[in-house]
């Protein structure tokens, strides 16, 4: 039997690691073969999981933990994704603080199973606000330093990186930023795509597809620095169900948008950030909502936005905040109560879970 291939795709909060994989799963799916990808976080109830099914490719989750600790269930899935899904390529991403899958998963899976998968490169997506945090300027964009260096972590265990998010670049930007990549990391292929707008994709596919990982020798194991990166991060996530009190149809779109725009206010009021915070919401028939920030200064981004008004919807949170478990669990608390106030809306919380990476008896 030939080995299945198996790609780690890393990258800083909010880069584009969910849509890059769709983006690719679409396409080989077309060219390759079968393309299956693995939605995983430190939390349950994921956004990524959710939005990556309504693409029609084939997704498991592995939740509750970065897959560098669960390496039985990483082998167990993939072997069920190649014998019951016949997969012929499996990609799956890391916690947007992820560093160590290079150390954790593909040397383990290089030692113990290298007859069985086939290991692609180690891929590390970058969009360009962030990479302005570590260029000459060092623009700040309101994270701590420390969050600073984990994306310079992931730069050193890249077999390639894939600067995303082209399509918000001039020709003379790109440019520059790419100079910049290939200056900062000399060895490594860098690639330039926007997943969003499905450029450059059949390149990155040709390039993961022809090409196998360096193994190259890094660990951040028992690296104080990292700890103290880790330590800055506070993971919520929650799943409800909103409902008009009236039962009539309302805009959803602005219910959403609003749950945002309330989370980020509490957050400025707390002099607070979040690199990443995500929303899905569905209210059936395939109309769905699809938001996300990267951050307190910037706008909304939609994947896609409800085409029709709804008595209800079910919705997903995913945040990744720099600010206290409990203030960021007050917080969200607070928005949704503003605005099922605001639109008549009855709430029911079916799962809440907010944690801090350094909170004590986690």
């Amino acid at each position: 039997m030939e080995a299945l291939s198996f790609m780690v795709v890393s990258g800083f909060l909010g880069a584009g690691k969910t849509t890059t994989m769709i983006a690719l799963a679409e396409h080989m799916n077309k060219t390759f073969g079968e393309t299956a990808i693995i939605a995983n976080d430190l939390g349950a109830n994921l956004v990524d999981t959710n939005l990556t099914q309504t693409s029609g490719c084939t997704v498991t989750e592995i939740a509750n933990g970065c897959i560098c600790y669960q390496m039985d269930n990483v082998v167990d899935q993939l072997r069920r994704l190649r014998d019951k899904d016949n997969a012929v390529f499996v990609m799956s991403d890391i916690p947007g603080c992820g560093v160590g899958a290079l150390d954790h998963v593909y040397h383990t899976l290089a030692r113990d199973h290298a007859e069985e998968f086939k290991l692609a490169p180690f891929t590390v997506i970058v969009d360009p606000e962030r990479l302005r945090m570590i260029m000459p300027e060092k623009a700040d964009i309101n994270l701590p330093e420390e969050l600073v260096y984990l994306l310079q972590l992931q730069l050193e265990e890249a077999d390639a990186v894939v600067l995303n998010k082209c399509d918000l670049l001039t020709p003379e930007e790109q440019e520059r930023y790419v100079d910049f990549l290939k200056t900062a990391v000399p060895d490594v292929p860098v690639l330039c795509i926007s997943a969003r707008e499905r450029t450059g994709i059949e390149a990155l596919a040709d390039f993961i597809t022809t090409n196998t990982t360096a193994l190259k020798n890094f660990s951040v194991r028992n690296n104080h620095e990292f700890e103290l990166a880790e330590a800055k991060l506070t993971w919520y996530n929650r799943r409800m169900f909103m409902k008009t009190l009236d039962e009539g149809k309302i805009d959803m779109n602005a219910v959403a948008d609003d749950v945002i725009e309330e989370i980020r206010m509490g957050l400025i009021e707390k002099k607070r950030n979040v690199p990443h915070l995500k929303t899905f919401a569905t209210s059936g028939n395939g109309d769905f909502n699809k938001a996300s920030l990267i951050g307190v200064d910037y706008d909304i981004e939609y994947e896609q936005k409800f085409l029709r008004d709804h008595k209800n919807m079910r919705m997903i949170i995913n945040a990744r905040a720099v600010c206290e478990s409990r203030v960021l669990a007050r917080i969200v608390d607070d928005a949704i109560d503003e605005v099922c106030e605001r639109y008549g809306l009855d709430c029911q919380i079916f799962f809440t879970e907010c944690f801090g990476m350094a909170d004590e008896g986690r």
